[in-house]
């Protein structure tokens, strides 16, 4: 676990990766606050914060008696948060730094399309 954030969080961004990379996917029923607090050694109360904080964003709805499940366009829904996220971090970041030293958008198109992958 990542000990910059906290570990209802990260529980929360566990589950999120699971439904991004498709591993959790829409409709299925979620991991449950007994199951994670198991799996991560943690409180039920504190695995139940960070589901819940998915309940609150719309990406895991409850069943009553059977548990949480993921919403439909969930997965949707947390990749278009995270390219929001990604544009806030880095790409504002590049293009300010871009102008900075003389290059326009453009320029800075074609650096990233001429860099190699790594």
């Amino acid at each position: 676990m990542d000990e910059g954030r906290t570990l209802f969080q990260q529980i929360a961004d566990s589950v999120a990766d699971s439904i991004v990379d498709g591993s959790l996917p829409e409709e299925t029923r979620a991991p449950s606050t007994n199951e994670l607090a198991a799996f991560y050694r943690i409180n039920p109360a504190t695995a139940a914060k960070g589901i819940n904080l998915l309940v609150d964003e719309g990406v895991l709805y409850k069943r009553r008696g059977i548990g949480m499940f993921v919403a439909t366009g969930a997965r949707e829904l947390l990749l278009a948060q995270r390219r929001n996220a990604f544009a806030d971090r880095y790409v504002g970041p590049l293009l300010t730094e871009a102008r900075r030293i003389g290059l326009s958008p453009d320029d800075v198109a074609d650096l990233i399309r001429d860099r190699p992958e790594e």
